[in-house]
């Protein structure tokens, strides 16, 4: 298995550490531990390792599936590195601009097809339903998108689905935003049994510390990553299961709170926007969006690394994502820090 380098992530490697403002932060500002009980009793493994089966079931009977079908992981990045590692033999067909490791790690297992997003950035199901292929494992969504912020339509979604379904390929949705929305859509795992849904509390939830998510879809699946799951990480936090279930809990209000969180950044992001001038994909849900590079720049990483350098402010360069054009910025961090970014943003814009 050779997998290509992570180039956002070795890109915050490079120069978070060292800067003072992350304004490419993808999550919602972290929530205080003090409003949890973070004493788990102990910290042994979490037995059996897939996860609590009664809190796999409450979880499971959030996307219309049973524990059996469900299985806790070190966040939603193992939930996915699971599932590649159970459905792809051959061929997936994944929707671009997405997160690095949802084309990385099918392409280190197969063959991989990319469909662009359509103008506007919305998901053209004709699109994806003209690369499946005879031997199509998996077709790959990111939804709500990361790096756009773009909400796919739900009946697109489920055009997507049905035509997987009928191709006997199963439909791999990273959802780890959905919960962020004023009316979440369906998962994909509720769609039907060629829907699997990967998620956690880390963005939704601002609990990435914890490291805790979950997939769920058909048992044979969730069997066979569980399997993979014995060679990777055997059992999720005890601590982090311990809190994600007060959060899950507690979720009518700390979803309310980020929501709103949410949409106030948004509204001085775009204000910020107008003011200088700059184009941006508009995102409709969660805390990304994806902004235009100005003139003067040769890319985006030149102008992330101009920036960083002239005002120790991170934004994420578009070459991670496969558009040079843009870069991505993160509007959940706390008020202050995202005001204070976005004033050496647009100090460094204006001598450009």
């Amino acid at each position: 298995m050779e997998i290509e380098p992570f180039a956002l992530e070795r890109w915050f490697a490079e120069v978070e550490h060292d800067a003072d403002l992350m304004l490419a932060e993808s999550g919602v500002r972290p929530l205080s531990p003090d409003r949890f009980d973070t004493d788990p009793e102990d910290l042994g493994y979490v037995i059996p390792t897939a996860g609590d089966p009664e809190f796999r079931a409450e979880v499971g009977a959030l996307h219309d599936r049973s524990a059996a079908e469900t299985l806790f992981t070190c966040g939603t990045q193992e939930a996915n590195f699971l599932a590649f590692l159970a459905t792809v033999e051959s061929h997936a067909v994944v929707v671009t601009p997405t997160y690095g490791s949802l084309s990385a790690v099918p392409r280190s297992l197969g063959e991989v097809t990319e469909v662009p997003l359509a103008e506007g950035w919305r998901l053209d199901p004709e699109a994806v339903v003209g690369a499946l292929r005879p031997d199509t494992d998996l077709v790959v969504l990111n939804n709500p998108n990361n790096p756009t912020g773009r909400y796919h339509d739900a009946a697109a979604v489920r055009a997507v689905y049905e035509a997987c379904a009928d191709d006997d390929t199963h439909l791999l949705c990273d959802e780890v935003y959905r919960l962020l929305a004023e009316k979440p859509q369906p998962p994909v795992a509720s769609l039907g049994p060629y829907g699997l849904s990967t998620a956690g509390v880390s963005k939704s939830f601002g609990l990435a510390g914890l490291r805790f998510g979950w997939l769920c879809g058909p048992e044979a699946v969730v069997d066979a990553a569980e399997r993979w799951k014995d060679y990777t990480t055997i059992a999720p936090p005890r601590v982090g299961q311990h809190v994600a279930r007060q959060a899950l809990d507690d979720r009518a209000e700390i979803l309310a709170a980020n929501r709103r969180l949410a949409a106030d950044h948004r509204a001085v992001v775009a204000d910020f926007l107008e003011t200088h001038g700059l184009g941006w994909s508009d995102p409709d849900c969660g805390v990304n969006a994806f902004l235009e590079v100005p003139d003067g720049f040769d890319g985006g990483e030149e102008f992330c690394r101009r920036l960083v350098e002239a005002e120790s402010v991170v934004l994420a360069p578009g070459e991670a994502f496969g558009h040079p054009d843009h870069v991505r910025v993160g509007y959940g961090l706390p008020r202050e820090e995202l005001e204070e970014g976005l004033a050496r943003l647009g100090s460094f814009l204006e001598r450009a």
